[in-house]
C-alpha cells in the first residue's frame, strides 16, 4: 500500500529532522529522522502528550547507517520512507 501526503509541516530542521504530515485521506503521520535512523508513526492526533506510545517506527522505518547524522531534507526522507507526496503538496517550515 502506497502512502500519499498532502501537508506536510516542518517542525524541525535538524537534529533531528522531523515533520508533521498529513495523508491524502487526513491521516495525521509524524516523520523524523535522528541518529541515522528514519521513523514513521500514525497518530489520531499531532499533540504528542495525546500519543499511547513512542514513535518508533511502526508505519516505516530505515537505518542510513550514520548514527551521529540527524539532518535530512523531506524528499530524500520520502524516498527511504516510501513514502510518496501529491502532485502539489502543502508544504511549510
Amino acid at each position: 500500500m502506497t502512502i500519499t501526503l498532502a501537508r506536510v509541516v516542518q517542525t524541525c530542521e535538524a537534529v533531528p529532522s522531523q515533520w508533521n504530515a498529513w495523508t491524502t485521506d487526513g491521516q495525521y503521520l509524524y516523520l523524523r529522522y535522528r541518529s541515522g535512523i528514519g521513523t514513521v508513526d500514525a497518530y489520531d492526533t499531532e499533540d504528542s502528550d495525546q500519543w499511547a506510545r513512542i514513535p518508533d517506527g511502526a508505519v516505516a522505518r530505515f537505518d542510513t547507517g550514520d548514527g551521529p547524522d540527524g539532518e535530512m531534507d523531506l524528499p530524500e526522507f520520502c524516498q527511504r520512507a516510501g513514502l510518496q507526496m501529491t502532485d502539489n503538496p502543502e508544504v511549510s517550515a
